[in-house]
């Protein structure tokens, strides 16, 4: 089996205990899955984990697959609930409120705050090269922060590039159910993230 073989044709061969089909579907999807489970739990090792949690869990379930969603849909589905349920066993990381990362208005709509971060440029400048590990950084900081469901929303879509209704029917929500999660989740880093970019760099300190 290779390249060339078809989703359908793997499930046969799962069917019939065809080792070869399980080796083929791991290089099809494993480094997909185990990107989108890493994105969710923020853990290498916990990664792993799941990612073989998941494709034990095929090979013993695969009778129940039925056809009817796209196989790598199903797949995501079962790895992205294997996901979240390790987050949540292990909470190792803080969750914010969503609500304090997004902008804030006044009554007559204007936006709170210095109007610089409403037209933050975010193209490079002479310190990108410098800043660019610290930024990484915090924009890996910032996703780990969302709530879990919106931080599967922002991978499934932005990572994954999966359609909308491809995500809710991994997450088992509605259509407008992941567009608000996945507008909320990009403002709330985008807020962020600007923050993070417009802050003056840190000064060393003085002997």
């Amino acid at each position: 089996m290779g390249a060339t073989t078809t989703d359908l044709e793997l499930v046969e061969g799962l069917r019939r205990g065809d080792p070869a089909a399980l080796e083929a579907l791991m290089q099809r999807y494993a480094p997909r899955v185990w990107r989108l489970v890493h994105g969710i739990t923020r853990s290498s090792s916990d990664a792993e984990e799941v990612v073989q949690d998941v494709f034990l869990g095929l090979v013993r379930s695969i009778a129940g697959f039925e056809g009817r969603a796209r196989l790598g849909t199903w797949i995501y589905r079962i790895a992205t609930n294997a996901a979240l349920n390790k987050r949540r066993g292990r909470r190792f990381q803080v969750e914010v409120s969503l609500d304090a990362e997004l902008p804030r208005f006044r009554a007559d709509g204007h936006r709170e705050g210095a109007r610089a971060w409403v037209v933050a440029d975010w193209s490079a400048t002479p310190e990108a090269e410098l800043l660019s590990r610290e930024r990484r950084a915090a924009l890996t900081d910032a996703i780990a922060a969302l709530p879990e469901r919106h931080r599967a929303v922002l991978i499934l879509r932005d990572v994954e590039e999966l359609a909308n209704g491809e995500v809710a029917e991994i997450l088992g929500e509605s259509v407008a159910s992941v567009k608000s999660r996945l507008h909320r989740a990009r403002m709330a880093l985008r807020e962020r993230m600007t923050r993070v970019m417009m802050a003056p760099p840190a000064r060393a300190a003085v002997p």
